[in-house]
């Protein structure tokens, strides 16, 4: 696969992980060789190449100790955590000492893999040549004759027609946004009924002319879908963190649990 696909993809991947974890100071991707492959928005070139060279000596003695599948650095403002995301990718993450280190590995665990397993499936056609076969010739303008093109004679009773018939409004493509499992309980929460953040239902509800959402289409990773009710999420602590609040009930349903990726959509009547 052609690196500028990994890195653009792997680079919008870390931009969103940063507006999820606001607590990431920086992020990038490299190989075990050293060579960089996707960096978010906030890091510098020049960052990297410090940050990379001075893991060059831990990652050199992998092969007599073993593959190194993370490193964390506890420092007076914060952690430098380095992780193994596949067989050649490492991922690099700085964030602040307030960081909720839990939340910030269960987004990254799943979601850095998850993009490149995704990557690794897409195979780009091959180019079809624009030669000319030598064996045959293109046909020169001598040979070519103007063809007049008949005139179209439309009738009353057709105008009638196409006025009558007039194309329905496409409505715009669904959006699929992937949040992350969390936990919904208590007594009086209803079992068929998710919540997730009010401003992502607002911009559906824009995106559709303000129409109302109530439902959504959960799908999972291994193809598993259900539909429930929606509505925003009330406690504070889980808003602007790419957060999906879900009963048992459907957690069951789509054999997921507290933690796990999950697509979810819009459903619109």
């Amino acid at each position: 696969m052609e690196s500028d696909v990994y890195s653009f993809a792997l680079k919008e991947t870390l931009n969103e992980i940063g507006n999820v974890c606001p607590d990431i100071n920086n992020a990038f991707v490299f190989k075990e060789n050293g060579e960089v492959v996707a960096s978010d928005e906030k890091t510098s070139e020049k960052t990297v190449t410090r940050v990379v060279n001075a893991f060059d000596g831990i990652l050199e003695k992998a092969d007599s100790i073993g593959n190194i599948e993370g490193v964390t650095l506890e420092c007076s403002k914060g952690r430098v955590n380095v992780s193994l995301v596949n067989d050649d990718f490492y991922l690099l993450t700085v964030t602040s000492k307030k960081a909720d280190i839990n939340y910030v590995n269960t987004v990254t665990r799943v979601i850095i893999p998850t993009v490149l397993r995704l990557l690794e499936k897409i195979h780009p056609a091959p180019l079809k040549s624009s030669e000319v076969s030598p064996e045959i010739e293109p046909a020169t303008s001598e040979i070519e004759e103007p063809v007049e093109q008949a005139e179209e004679t439309i009738t009353p009773e057709e105008e009638t027609l196409e006025e009558e018939i007039k194309p329905e409004p496409l409505l715009p493509e669904t959006p699929v946004n992937q949040l992350i499992v969390e936990n919904l309980g208590g007594l009086l929460v209803p079992s068929d009924t998710v919540r997730i953040d009010k401003e992502i239902l607002s911009q559906w509800e824009e995106l559709y002319e303000d129409k109302k959402i109530n439902m959504v289409e959960i799908e999972t990773f291994d193809g598993k879908t259900t539909t429930c009710k929606v509505k925003p999420i009330k406690d504070s602590k889980y808003e602007g963190k790419g957060i999906i609040r879900m009963p048992e009930k459907i957690q069951l349903t789509l054999e997921i649990k507290r933690g796990e990726l999950v697509r979810v959509k819009p459903v619109i009547d």
